[in-house]
C-alpha cells in the first residue's frame, strides 16, 4: 500500500510539473506581426462602399493603410459609418484612380462624369480641350500602383472627406497627330505622386464616392 501511494504522489508531481510547463504562456510565443505599407502609417480593419461605384478587387491587406495623422478623421468617419472599411475604400480609390486617368487620357470624360464633381470634370474637360486645338494625343499608361494611403480624413458634419496620396508609376507618351512621338517614351516609366480627395454624405444610402479634387504632392 504504501509503494502504490508514493507512486500516486510522483505521478501527480509530474503532472503538476508538465503543466507548469505546457499548460502556461512563457511570453515567447511567435505572434502574428502586421506590417503597415509605410514607415509612418497605421492600420485599421473595419467594413466601406467602394469609391465611385466601382467594385473592389482583391488586394493585399498590407497595402491598406492610414498616415498617423489622419487617425482621428478615420476614428470620426468610423464611428459615423458603420458601413465604412479602410480596406474596401482603399481598394475602390485605386480602382477609381485608374479608371478616371485612363478616361482622362483617352478623352472619354463621359464614362466617369457619374464619378467626378462639376469642378474636377471641368478643369478636366479644359485640357481636354486645349490639347485637341493642339493636335496632340495622349497614350499613357499607368504601369502600376505601388501605394495607396490615406494622408488626411475629415467628418463635416454627416460630409465625410477623404484624401488619398497614391504613388504610381506612368508611362506617358504625347503624340502629335501624325502619330509621331514628340514628348515622353513607353519605355520610361514616371513615379508620380498625386492627392485626390473624395467626398460622401454619410447621411444617405449611396453607398459612392465622388472625386472632388486632384493634386500632386510637392
Amino acid at each position: 500500500m504504501t509503494v502504490i501511494i508514493i507512486l500516486a504522489l510522483v505521478a501527480l508531481f509530474v503532472g503538476l510539473r508538465l503543466y507548469s510547463v505546457l499548460g502556461e504562456r512563457t511570453g515567447h510565443e511567435q505572434q502574428p506581426i502586421l506590417k503597415p505599407a509605410d514607415p509612418d502609417a497605421a492600420r485599421v480593419e473595419r467594413p466601406a462602399p467602394p469609391v465611385a461605384g466601382v467594385q473592389p478587387a482583391q488586394v493585399d491587406s498590407a497595402d491598406l493603410a492610414y498616415l498617423p495623422t489622419a487617425g482621428p478623421g478615420v476614428r470620426a468617419l468610423l464611428a459615423a459609418d458603420q458601413t465604412f472599411d479602410v480596406a474596401r475604400f482603399l481598394d475602390g480609390a485605386k480602382s477609381a484612380y485608374r479608371m478616371i486617368l485612363e478616361a482622362f487620357w483617352a478623352g472619354e470624360l463621359e464614362k466617369v462624369r457619374p464619378f467626378v464633381d462639376d469642378s474636377v470634370y471641368n478643369a478636366f474637360a479644359s485640357s481636354i480641350d486645349q490639347r485637341n486645338a493642339q493636335g496632340l494625343v495622349l497614350d499613357n499608361r499607368l504601369v502600376t500602383i505601388e501605394q495607396a494611403l490615406i494622408a488626411e480624413a475629415a467628418l463635416e458634419h454627416s460630409v465625410a472627406f477623404v484624401t488619398v496620396r497614391f504613388e504610381a508609376d506612368i508611362a506617358a507618351v504625347t503624340r502629335n497627330k501624325e502619330g509621331e512621338v514628340v514628348a515622353g517614351a513607353m519605355s520610361d516609366a514616371v513615379q508620380t505622386r498625386d492627392l485626390w480627395t473624395f467626398r460622401r454624405d454619410t447621411a444617405t444610402n449611396d453607398p459612392n464616392w465622388l472625386l472632388v479634387e486632384t493634386d500632386e504632392e510637392e
